[in-house]
């Protein structure tokens, strides 16, 4: 194995100059050297992959593939195009593109989006509040905020009696009542009202749901309104993954008796089309997976490379982000793979010298790892190293320092956590906390966004989002690491590992599980609010178009991996088998 050192400073200047880069191979090693074969190590038993590689090159969407589905798809696109440009009034635009959205088709009419919403908040004001009904003001409010425009909780004030509280008469409003609590869920820090609404509507519609599961049926409004609400109190549309709530939305909304046949077509057309262009990039992910031979070496790593590029999709899933699906894939396994070295193979003198090597950034020192850990440092050293360089080459920007340090800064915290577990220390749930923002992983894999969609990245900024010194950040790894937790760490403490935030809180607290999962919940709520306040464009600035965006789908992701179980290390009991057919696998029969 090579040895050759190549210091930061050396690579930048070879690519600077467009040479030849050198890449060290991962050579394949044995499972375990004698030293290894007394040393005990843990399991957690994770189970093989559910897509093996040959199945994945063999997939095929029949319906992408027909003949005139291309040119079908650009006619309709332009009727779709036409219809949105020459829809007449506030409500009829906003319903039109929520549809849009819902659908999964509104990235094709970006501009004309934001131009029939900037002249709605413009002209908003002359339009007397008295005027409107709940479901009109709720969808405005919830539309306009989703695309950071600057509105005010306070719009609902008027639909209030004297006293603060919700007027009687809308108790049985439902449509405008779903669309309220849905609106909610753009509250920001200290918007109390908002909550306030979300607590008031979350009651009405549980009790319509109570009231009427088991006498509503067929395909009219009244069924269409039962599914929605259903649906919404389970996950708002807000925190939901839009490529799952596409496909779903989809079947829901063709069962309306005045859907738009034109909209339902170019969707149905449009979701197989992405779907096929997804499924081309999978293989092409599986067989770089594949082709580093990791998993014939290191097989107590999950093997997630579907699950992975499922992620990808969460976060950008139109065709033309193509290279940073590729990238989110890449940077998850590397994610995952060095998570098991830590949190589960690799001894506690392994993990340290290891951490350290790569905080050094020098192949010279590769030879002081175990075999295993060689094929690991330099796996992460090359791919690390060639998206510094496509920064550099496509941005003039020199990230690798940063992508180096973030990488440091988190193998630091998950030696942190191995210790723990090592000692058997039990921390607080602030020491919690605050080891887990680093360590959930959140810096890590916005560093290498930020870095690819920011033109102008400065020192400051790419430290602040590395260091979580960002609100966005910090709160999206919070969210991370809570969601994980509630989902996993009843069974991780069933294999004797440390505490997580349930149980710090509940050490804390001396509170019950219950107590502690529903303030973990709070928080969880709590940290959306700042998310929702990056959306806002005067929050933005210091920001890259779309980073922001990226930080609460990759939440959205989350949730949805995490709403069921451990839908990352067991997705077969967890819905998220289900999801990834939804998604990549199934395309929509026409």
């Amino acid at each position: 194995m090579s040895t050759h050192h190549i210091s930061i400073s050396s690579i930048l200047i070879c690519n600077a100059h467009h040479q030849n880069r050198q890449r060290f191979p991962c050579k394949a090693v044995s499972k375990a050297t004698s030293a290894q074969a007394v040393t005990i190590r843990r399991s957690a038993n994770y189970r093989p992959s559910l897509w093996r590689h040959e199945y994945l090159l063999s997939v095929e969407n029949i319906y992408a593939k027909e003949v005139e589905a291309v040119e079908k798809a650009k006619l309709l696109k332009e009727e779709v195009r036409m219809t949105l440009v020459e829809t007449q009034g506030s409500i009829e635009q906003l319903e039109r593109i929520d549809a849009l959205e819902r659908l999964g088709i509104s990235y094709h009419y970006k501009h004309e989006i934001h131009n029939i919403l900037k002249k709605i908040h413009d002209n908003r004001h002359e339009i007397e509040k008295e005027s409107k009904d709940l479901h009109a003001t709720a969808l405005e409010f919830f539309l306009l905020r989703q695309h950071g425009f600057d509105v005010s909780q306070d719009d609902f004030d008027v639909f209030k009696s004297e006293t603060g509280v919700f007027s009687k008469n809308l108790r049985k409003n439902i449509k405008g009542l779903l669309s309220l609590y849905e609106a909610s869920y753009f509250s920001m820090q200290s918007e109390f009202k908002l909550k306030e609404a979300r607590t008031y509507a979350s009651e009405r519609l549980c009790e319509f749901v109570a009231e009427n599961s088991k006498t509503i049926c067929g395909n009219d409004d009244e069924a269409y309104t039962l599914e929605m609400v259903k649906r919404v109190l389970e996950k708002p549309y807000h925190w939901s993954m839009k490529r799952l709530e596409a496909r779903w939305y989809i079947d829901v909304y063709g069962r309306r008796h005045d859907m738009d046949p034109l909209l339902l077509g170019f969707a149905e057309l449009d979701f197989n089309m992405v779907q096929a262009n997804h499924q081309e990039e999978l293989k092409l992910m599986s067989s770089w997976w594949n082709s580093t031979g990791l998993m014939k070496q290191l097989d107590f790593v999950r093997d997630r490379i579907t699950e992975k590029y499922f992620w990808s999709t969460g976060i950008f899933y139109e065709p033309e982000h193509s290279y940073y699906r590729k990238i989110l894939t890449k940077i998850f396994m590397l994610i995952t793979t060095m998570d098991d070295i830590y949190d589960i193979y690799g001894t506690l003198e392994e993990l340290e010298n290891f951490t350290d090597v790569v905080e050094k950034w020098d192949v010279n020192y590769v030879e002081t790892l175990p075999e295993y850990m060689k094929m690991c440092f330099l796996f992460l050293y090359n791919e690390i190293n060639q998206m510094g360089y496509d920064v550099l080459r496509d941005k003039g920007l020199n990230v690798i320092p940063y992508l180096k340090q973030v990488w440091t800064d988190l193998f630091k915290t998950f030696l942190i956590e191995a210790k723990w577990y090592k000692t058997g220390h039990k921390p607080s749930f602030e020491e919690y906390m605050q080891n887990s923002l680093i360590s959930s992983s959140v810096p890590t894999i916005l560093l290498h966004l930020f870095s690819v969609l920011s033109d102008h990245g400065t020192h400051q900024t790419l430290t602040d989002v590395s260091k979580n010194h960002h609100s966005v950040v910090r709160s999206s790894a919070t969210i991370l690491r809570l969601a994980n937790d509630l989902a996993t760490s009843t069974q991780e403490m069933a294999r004797g590992d440390s505490p997580k935030s349930v149980q710090c809180y509940m050490y804390d607290t001396r509170t019950s599980e219950e107590e502690a999962r529903e303030q973990i919940q709070i928080i969880i709520s709590d940290s959306w609010d700042d998310i929702n306040s990056g959306f806002n464009k005067e929050h933005t600035s210091a920001l890259p178009p779309g980073f922001v965006a990226a930080a609460a789908n990759l939440n959205r992701v989350v949730q949805c991996i995490y709403q069921h179980g451990d839908g990352h290390g067991c997705p077969e009991k967890a819905k998220t088998v289900d999801h990834i057919h939804s998604v990549l696998f199934n395309p929509i029969p026409f």
